[in-house]
């Protein structure tokens, strides 16, 4: 059973609540009437007025003046972001129509970020022809985080995996395994992985081919959970993937918040919509341990 599978079925048990703020576009309707027909939630579009509830739910998050708050509230991300924290709402599926800074914008005034999160980043969940699935991050947000930032995307990627793959192994990759290499790039890894206990500096065969690792001296090469070391490189990665290795790149998904949030590609189809919204009731009616 393929992590997409076991998705359907908990979306199918949970009878979550999506908010989608672009309900009219065409794919995302035919998404939603697809995704209730079949049981797996309860899509909403975003209310129509701003009422005391969400302006509340903004001002909680924030403490921005009320009177932002309120113009904030007239536009529909903000509005579903505040559903998602004022509770009329278990997630939000965004972005069919959206770029991804505005989409972050809305869940980091109106859901705000998870206690012990400092930024904001994504991941795809890379589902294989053989079974296989992975966490890859960033691929999305952040384009070239700093030591700290990559701490940030690492720990809540781990947390991530744990959600939707079980027990994970997290791999910090790089140009260089172990101290093979120097520069600020591979520096910034070996700060993170001295921090977290995570695996890395370590080049992608040998985070992925124990007999690789085994050759470089490495206990590793099962690796579920790939933390890429820049936006180039995990943005590359997962279309490489996708194209000659024909997996099937679900999201991209925004971590860090309080809740669930999917920030879809403007390119997304109808089956993208469902797959990605599947993928996010799992993690808002899973949290990680």
């Amino acid at each position: 059973m393929t992590v997409l599978d076991t998705a359907r079925d908990v979306a199918r048990a949970a009878n979550a609540t999506v908010v989608f703020p672009e309900w009219t576009d065409p794919r995302v309707a035919e998404a939603t009437r697809r995704l209730d027909a079949e049981g797996l939630c309860t899509a909403i579009p975003v209310v129509d007025e701003v009422n005391d509830a969400l302006v509340s739910a903004m001002l909680d998050v924030r403490g921005t003046k009320e009177a932002l708050v309120r113009r904030l509230l007239h536009k529909p991300l903000y509005r579903a972001a505040a559903m998602v924290r004022a509770g009329m709402a278990d997630a939000m599926v965004a972005g069919a129509n959206s770029p991804t800074r505005r989409v972050i914008e809305a869940a980091s005034i109106g859901i705000g970020l998870a206690d012990g999160d400092s930024i904001p980043s994504s991941y795809f969940l890379m589902q294989f022809p053989d079974g296989r699935a992975f966490i890859f991050a960033d691929c999305a947000v952040n384009v070239a985080p700093d030591a700290v930032a990559l701490e940030a995307i690492a720990r809540a990627s781990e947390q991530t995996g744990q959600a939707l793959l079980g027990k994970t192994r997290v791999a910090l990759l790089s140009f260089s395994t172990g101290t093979s290499g120097a520069g600020d790039s591979v520096d910034n890894v070996r700060k993170v992985a001295e921090a977290t206990g995570f695996t890395g500096p370590i080049q992608a065969d040998a985070a992925l081919n124990a007999g690789i690792a085994a050759k470089k001296g490495l206990d590793a090469g099962d690796a579920n959970v790939l933390v890429f070391p820049s936006l180039d490189a995990g943005n590359i990665a997962y279309k490489l993937c996708q194209e000659l290795g024909g997996a099937q790149a679900i999201g991209p998904f925004l971590q860090g918040f309080r809740h669930p949030v999917c920030d879809l590609s403007r390119g997304a189809t109808v089956d993208d919509i469902i797959a990605a919204t599947l993928v996010t009731v799992m993690l808002a009616t899973r949290p990680a341990p």
